[in-house]
């Protein structure tokens, strides 16, 4: 059993990486008509592609969408006037025109339009006004319904496909994502893809018209498979959302630095850090030639830096990261989360009494109820709990665990995040009780937050394991196969962290004489270490060692064996001329439990 390696699975620093925004469609919509067919006549996604700037290129900033949707809609209703029945009604037609300045006013102007046009010329007004329903995100409700009924227009229903019935799709999935309904969304937007996916093949539409529209199909698939668990599926996604970018942007835009960083995030969020790395550099490596060594973008790519190599156990380059991105920032607040992450880097490299008096300088600046501080005493406790100085550490912590009490409906994953790390430094002191009971604090307010199946996951695997620990066997089962399904569907069958939870799964039932089922855990575990870690790792020949165990304990003396000189024989391998203190570990005592 390795606690520390279940630990890691929830004990990413406070950088968290953030959620990414929703590409919307409405952003390459534009009133240029110029050599496009008639269907995209109000679409001109070449132009939008390198201004969109909400964080990165294809992404739009609320307050900059504004002027772009409104530019949508009026050439619309231009194009939908030029009907012999809206000649008819020019006067109608002013009173349009002039109520296009808010969405109290497209509403009105276009009641005014159902009573002068059939519902099958309404489509485009519809997905218009559905996505500037969508961008305002006040009622998200009454955008469904826009986006319902322009779907009902535009899906003819003869097989082709057709890139408004696609546009109008990923509409509906980014309101069903608002509305928190996963399932209808991932739905929506697969249609989409699927639409947009046929369209390329044939060659029916520009593919210059496609790439914007399917990039907001993939991101909106990223964001939706995110608040399902389901990460490693969502980096696929945001893999093409890149390779769309690099095809389109220039290559030192710093869009496209935002880009990698934003895949970098989301390799750290499933621990793949070695992924992370050279996404990271690259976004690093476009900003500083793109912005220079001291933009608030490069102390962001720092900043991730930091948590990359602390993940890699390189601490000194993570502090060496931390210290250039300081230089950077400047928010006094993200200086002072800059300074409490040096301080933890010291604390990794040992050097407990340099953190403290970060600490102390930090503690200074903070407000007194504010998170910040809360941050502060937990880090200081840690350092605190390495110089075994104990009493003085639980006095910080319940500093900490006061302030974060009073911010837990406020900010619930942020404070679900610091009491996982209060429950670590307790289970350090061997206060077990306490970290148990934090925990399940902890995952109480996970479970209402779907997004984070990742941390209730990793939280339920250290309960089951305290328990395990503590002797509570039984209620330790419940609590480590619920983790295992919950990572499986977060991080993949074959991440290495579901294996610690096999294996202690195995562990479990073995204390409880079960060995046949320890057997099939250890035999889980073994499979999912050889995948993730290489056969040659500690904790593979642990695995082996553990079915020798099972298999002994079965009275399958000659597996148990087999098992057994196959850990001896990878270990040999292993460690080459110092091979032979492996041959120094206790046998395996067969016949005894």
């Amino acid at each position: 059993m390795k606690r520390a390696s279940i630990l890691l699975l929830s004990h990413l620093t406070r950088q968290k990486p953030k959620t990414l925004t929703p590409l919307l469609t409405r952003n390459y919509l534009s009133s240029n008509t110029t050599n496009t067919p008639s269907y995209f006549s109000l679409h001109s996604p070449t132009n939008n592609l390198k201004s969109c700037t909400k964080t990165n290129g294809l992404i739009i900033k609320p307050h900059q969408s504004k002027q772009t949707h409104l530019e949508i809609v009026v050439p619309l209703l231009k194009q939908l006037l030029k009907s012999p029945l809206g000649r008819r009604k020019s006067r109608k037609n002013l009173k349009l025109k002039r109520l296009l300045t808010t969405v109290e006013g497209m509403l009105e102007a276009f009641k005014d339009m159902e009573a002068c046009f059939d519902e099958r010329e309404l489509g485009l007004a519809l997905l218009k006004i559905g996505l500037k329903l969508d961008q305002q995100g006040e009622d998200p409700e009454k955008a469904l319904t826009f986006a319902t009924r322009a779907l009902k227009v535009l899906d003819i229903g003869d097989d082709k496909p057709s890139f408004l019935v696609a546009m109008t799709l990923q509409l509906m999935g980014s309101v069903s994502y608002s509305l928190k309904r996963f399932n209808d969304s991932l739905g929506y937007l697969n249609r989409a893809k699927r639409i947009l996916g046929r369209l390329e093949e044939e060659g029916t539409t520009n593919v210059e018209d496609i790439r914007p529209v399917l990039h907001a199909v993939l991101l909106e698939l990223s964001n939706v498979k995110t608040a399902m668990g389901r990460r490693e599926e969502a980096i696929d996604n945001l893999k093409k959302c890149l390779e769309i970018k690099e095809m389109t942007m220039d290559k030192g835009s710093k869009e496209l630095g935002v880009a990698n960083r934003e895949l970098a995030e989301a390799y750290v969020a499933v621990l793949n850090f070695n992924e992370a790395l050279p996404f990271g550099l690259k976004a690093l490596d476009i900003h500083k030639s793109g912005l220079g060594d001291y933009s608030v973008e490069v102390a962001y790519d720092r900043k991730l830096l930091g948590v990359i190599y602390s993940g890699l156990e390189e601490h000194d380059k993570a502090l060496e990261q931390n210290v250039l991105s300081q230089k950077s920032w400047g928010l006094r607040s993200e200086l002072l989360h800059a300074e409490i992450d040096a301080a933890n880097m010291q604390i990794a490299l040992g050097k407990y009494d340099e953190a403290i008096n970060t600490l102390k300088g930090v503690v200074q600046q903070t407000e007194k109820d504010g998170g910040t501080r809360a941050l502060v005493f937990i880090s200081m406790a840690k350092a605190l709990c390495h110089l075994e100085k104990i009493a003085d550490a639980k006095r910080c912590l319940e500093i900490a665990c006061g302030i974060l009490d009073k911010k837990e409906t406020a900010s619930p994953v942020e404070v679900a995040e610091a009491y996982s790390e209060i429950a670590m430094l307790y289970e350090n002191m061997n206060e077990f009780e306490t970290a148990i009971s934090l925990l399940k604090r902890t995952q109480s307010m996970l479970e209402k937050l779907p997004q984070e199946q990742h941390s209730e996951g990793s939280v339920s695997a250290r309960i089951g394991w305290l328990l395990l620990l503590t002797g509570k066997v039984t209620q330790a089962i419940p609590y480590l196969e619920s983790a295992a399904e919950m990572l499986k569907e977060s991080f993949g069958s074959k991440h290495f962290g579901i294996g610690y939870v096999y294996n202690n799964l195995g562990a479990a039932y073995l204390e409880l004489d079960r060995p046949q089922s320890a057997a099939q855990m250890f035999a889980v575990a073994k499979d999912i270490m050889d995948a993730a870690l290489g056969p040659h790792h500690a904790d593979s020949i642990e695995a082996y060692q553990n079915l020798s165990k099972a298999y002994s304990a079965m009275g399958s003396y000659t597996l148990a064996i087999e098992f057994q000189q196959r850990a001896n024989k990878i270990a040999w391998e292993s460690h080459g001329p110092s091979a032979h203190d492996m041959l120094k570990w206790k046998p395996v005592e067969f016949g005894n439990n």
